[in-house]
């Protein structure tokens, strides 16, 4: 049985930690197996391919290397913020995720 994420794909996440620090971009894939995600336009590898049929000249592809989920946050698609992921159970019965926000205003006695 595979582990249950707090990150899929299409989320609009930030980076934490790591070159890529402080940079947010979408999700385009979840290993969940080695617990990374392929992040659009983060971690850049070059990758230097032969020449084929396809790209008969060969040459240098970037591509988008594997990050941590734990070096990863969900941003709220409401108020743009980054926030720690809950679950709870939806109107229709399923669990739904949403953002813990920090910001939380608490009512002060």
């Amino acid at each position: 049985m595979q582990k249950k994420t707090h990150i899929k794909k299409g989320d609009l996440v930030k980076v934490l930690a790591g070159e890529d620090r402080a940079k947010q971009g979408r999700v385009l894939d979840v290993d969940r197996k080695h617990n990374t995600a392929l992040v659009e336009g983060l971690r850049i590898n070059r990758k230097h391919s032969k020449p084929t049929t396809a790209t008969p000249q060969g040459g240098i592809v970037d591509k988008e290397g594997p990050i941590h989920l734990s070096n990863l946050m969900l941003i709220d698609a409401k108020t743009g913020e980054p926030g720690r992921v809950g679950r709870r159970p939806g109107k229709d019965g399923k669990m739904e995720r949403f953002v813990k926000s920090k910001n939380k205003k608490t009512a002060k006695k």
